[in-house]
Parts: C-alpha cells; structure tokens; sequence
C-alpha cells in the first residue's frame, strides 16, 4: 500500500474542532442494566462530553437504575422483557423523543443496538439526511442458537443486512468479529473499535489475602473464577460440568462466582461448595478478579470479552471459548488457553493444568497482564473521536479501511 493511500486511511481530522460535533446516542442498555454495553457507552459518553462533544442519549430506563449514567438521558418507551425483567424491550421514539432530537439539532446519529429504537433512530436520520454510525455489541445469531431459535437466524441476517447496509461506519470489537460479519454480508465500512481496561484498577496489585481469607480461603488454594452476569447463555453449564469433573478426580481448588441473575439460584444447588459473591464493582470487583487464579469463561455470545480482558489486567490466566471476543484477546498457551466451544474435555484439561502447574500459571499471569496493557481506554476512547471527526468530515471508506485500522490502532490513540 503506498503512503498516500495510508495517509487516506488515518481516520483522525484533527481540523475538525470537537465543539461543531452533536451526537445522538440510541441504545437498549444504557443505565437500567450494568452489563459489558451500558458500562462502555457510559465510559464513552463520559470521555466525549469531557473533550468538548456535545452527547444526548435515547434509551430505555427504569426507576431504579442499576448504575448512574453519565450524560444526558433521554427516556425511551420500552417494557420489560417477559420472563427475564432485568432486560428491557425498545419500543421505538416516543413523541417527546422526537421534540427533544428535534431541539438537539444533532450533527449525526449513532446507534448502539438494532432494535425497534435504532430502527426508529435509523429512520429519523435517513429522512433528515443526517449520518448514521452503528457498533457493534450482542451477537445475535449466538442467542438465537443457545435459545434453539436458529429458524429465526435467516430473517435476522437479511434485516441486519438491511439496517447495517445504511450506516456510514460500523463498529466492530474484533477482527474475528467482522469476520462473522462479513461472512453473512456485511462488509462495507467495518471500522475497528476495541473496548479497553483501566489498567489502574484492575492490575495484579490489588490481590488480597486477607479478602480470600475473609471468604475462607487458603492462602495456597488455587480460586477457579467465573465474573459474569449470571445467564447460561454466558456457558454456565460448560463452568459447572468442568467443576464436577475436577471434583470428581479429586482435584483440590476452590470455585468462585461474582455477578448475579436468573441462572444463580440453580447454580447454587449445582455447586454448594461454591462461594457466591453477588454483583461487585469497582475496587471490590477488581479485588476479586486479582484474588482468583484461573478465569474461566466459556461464553460463545461475547463480541469481545469485556470480563476476559479485566481478567488479564489483572494477572488472571484465562480459560475461554475459541469464539469471537475472547479469541481475539488470549493467546492460546501464552495468555491463557482457548477451547473448542464445546468441548468440554477440552476446558477440563485446560483448567486442571493450570491448576497443578503453579510455573505455567505464574508464567501466563505476567504474559496476560503485559497483554492487556495494549488496551488502555483512553487510547480506545480516543479511536472513537477520530471516527466522530471524520463523519463530521462527510469521509467515505472502503472495507479495506478495516485491516488499515488494525495496524494502525496504537497510533490512532497518540494522533487525537
């Protein structure tokens, strides 16, 4: 490729003064959920609002929401997803919505989610004229398989297709993601944007004996993690087999869960010697993921492994599903080990040498905390307002771009 053609490519347009920007952000998680997408739009919104860019967010919300949000929220209709209340149903723009987008006069819209509100934001946006972004967080077709719905798989593509098809950017968190994508028709205009981790918080320092302890944990006990909201379709059924099989050859370690939701109160009578922590953020969920041992994590849904990253950050060696997101953070016998997703022999033979190898643990906790430091967030926040700049530039780019924007991911950060 020439350097005329590179320079092309360099997404930053640092003549774009951040002041002109107005963004509309939609999307279905926002502040009545704490999950992988609420907690990086937040982040985000945060960021941006601080370098000059003026945010207003369209999402669903309740009257105790689960994290403060950042930002300006603007509630959007939705009602609770029957059988599972913690997640809420888009239903679209309501009128105030509309009032309120119309009053923002936003210079272009980004969409979080293709649901009933980003289909809505989507129109409002092609009728005014005005750019549409989309990222990329849920892997669908992933659901619809664990929920055995495949017959839907078809229709969901042609309507991603559609939706993804009148987006100017799209923002995917992997290379290994966009390659799903673009297996099912979506290759145009795929943008990389990773997610990061506060290296600050989540770092081997912040192990505590005295916490483990507190649990009634051994000193010398090997903890096998999992850091999750607790739903099976996050693998959970994979982490309990692999358990019983370590239990059942007398394999001595302790089992640890931090997160909540549905799947809990059955995990507990399939694992009794299991500690349950429930929810825990911040210094106290750092302090968790550093106090453990072996992560493992055998989601097939992630995008890109939020919890697999923090995990590394903190010096954990990983166990996780040679799937998008994860696949694209470990390095399969250097950072931890990526199994056949399903396969559970495979995550078995995994976690019990990690755990009877103290030297290979030890060694793959220096390589996974040395790892993670690649994504620090504000090199990642940053990526984000050199897209932004270039759509207030009007800027077109090819599929190509991709590939450009993968080797280019560390200097993209310095240029903002």
């Amino acid at each position: 490729m020439s350097a005329r053609a590179e320079a092309a490519f360099d997404p930053c347009r640092e003549e774009t003064p951040v002041s002109q920007i107005r963004v509309a952000l939609f999307t279905g998680a926002y502040n009545h959920i704490a999950d992988g997408v609420s907690l990086t739009l937040n982040r985000l919104v945060d960021f941006l609002e601080r370098q000059g860019v003026q945010v207003m967010v369209f999402a669903p919300t309740v009257e105790s929401p689960a994290i403060e949000h950042n930002g300006t929220l603007n509630a959007a209709p939705s009602i609770s997803m029957p059988g599972r209340p913690e997640y809420r149903i888009s239903l679209g723009l309501s009128r105030a919505n509309r009032r309120a987008l119309d009053d923002f006069a936003p210079t272009f819209l980004h969409i979080a989610t293709p649901d009933l509100l980003g289909r809505a934001a989507l129109s409002y946006g092609l009728r005014r004229g005005l750019p549409v972004v989309s990222s990329y967080h849920t892997h669908f077709s992933s659901y619809l398989k664990y929920y055995r719905m495949t017959v839907l798989e078809g229709p969901a593509w042609r309507y991603l297709r559609w939706f993804y098809g009148h987006c100017k950017h799209i923002y995917v968190p992997s290379a290994s993601m966009a390659d799903v994508l673009r297996t099912h028709g979506i290759s145009e205009r795929l943008m990389y944007w990773p997610r990061g981790v506060d290296t600050t918080r989540f770092n081997p320092a912040m192990r505590s004996l005295e916490w483990r302890r507190s649990l009634g944990i051994g000193d010398d006990e090997v903890v096998v993690s999992l850091i999750s909201r607790l739903v099976w379709e996050k693998g959970l059924d994979v982490f309990v087999d692999v358990i019983d099989r370590l239990k059942d050859i007398g394999v001595s370690h302790r089992v640890m869960l931090v997160g909540d939701g549905p799947a809990r109160p059955e995990l507990e009578e399939q694992l009794p010697n299991a500690i349950f922590t429930g929810f825990l953020a911040d210094d106290d969920l750092a302090r968790a993921y550093a106090s453990s041992d072996v992560f493992l994590f055998p989601s097939q849904t992630e995008t890109f492994g939020n919890v697999t990253l923090e995990a590394m950050a903190s010096g954990v060696p990983t166990v996780c599903a040679d799937a998008t997101g994860s696949n694209a953070l470990v390095e399969h016998g250097v950072t931890g080990f990526l199994a056949p997703p399903d396969s559970v022999d495979a995550y078995f033979e995994s976690v019990h040498e990690l755990i009877t190898n103290a030297k290979l643990r030890n060694a793959m906790s220096l390589a996974a905390h040395d790892r993670a430091k690649e994504y620090a967030w504000d090199t990642v926040l940053n990526r984000m307002l050199c897209y932004y700049r270039d759509i207030q530039h009007d800027a077109d780019y090819s599929d190509a771009t991709f590939e450009r924007h993968l080797a280019i991911k560390n200097r993209v950060g310095s240029a903002a």
